[in-house]
């Protein structure tokens, strides 16, 4: 949590985006940055959530479906769409998004936790109570399960010793 300038409370930063006309975050310490869609490689035996890997600045980044995380709607992707580069757990990881918004402050008091409103919420940190309306927190820790990882692992060294 970051102490806002001339503020006495504490807040987070957050950075949203659109999936869907749905409003989603991450929090900005996660966020390396955020870039346009390009070329997604396939990448053989990597799990369902995982479209491929993308190149960006000499780095490969495994490209994750948040659609499918999150059960929405598939759809083509757009040269519109954008790439977060995020920094999970485990590894860095790219998500494709429909569009990425300001950064935005939001006072912690105005956070509430995923537990406090319904236990066993996956991949939702909490939800911030925004001027505009309500934006989900989510939590990238959890995006990949230790199984999905592992089999992200084995397709990456896989794609390595081939090419």
């Amino acid at each position: 949590m970051l102490d806002a300038p001339g503020n006495s409370f504490n807040t987070t930063l957050l950075v949203p985006f659109d999936l869907d006309n749905h409003r989603y975050a991450l929090p900005l310490t996660a966020v390396e940055r955020i870039v346009r869609i390009g070329e997604i490689t396939p990448l053989p035996k990597a799990p369902p959530i995982v479209l491929g890997i993308v190149n960006i600045g000499g780095r490969i980044f495994p490209v994750c479906n948040v659609r499918r995380r999150f059960r929405l709607p598939e759809r083509e992707i757009d040269l519109r769409d954008q790439l977060i580069l995020a920094q999970a757990e485990r590894r860095m990881v790219a998500l494709v998004v429909d569009e990425v918004s300001p950064v935005v402050e939001c006072p912690e008091r105005e956070v509430i936790t995923a537990q406090k409103i319904l236990p066993g919420l996956e991949y939702v940190q909490g939800v911030a109570r925004l001027e505009d309306g309500m934006i989900l927190i989510h939590d990238l820790d959890k995006f990949l399960s230790f199984e999905e990882e592992a089999v992200l692992d084995r397709a990456l060294v896989e794609a390595q010793s081939l090419g």
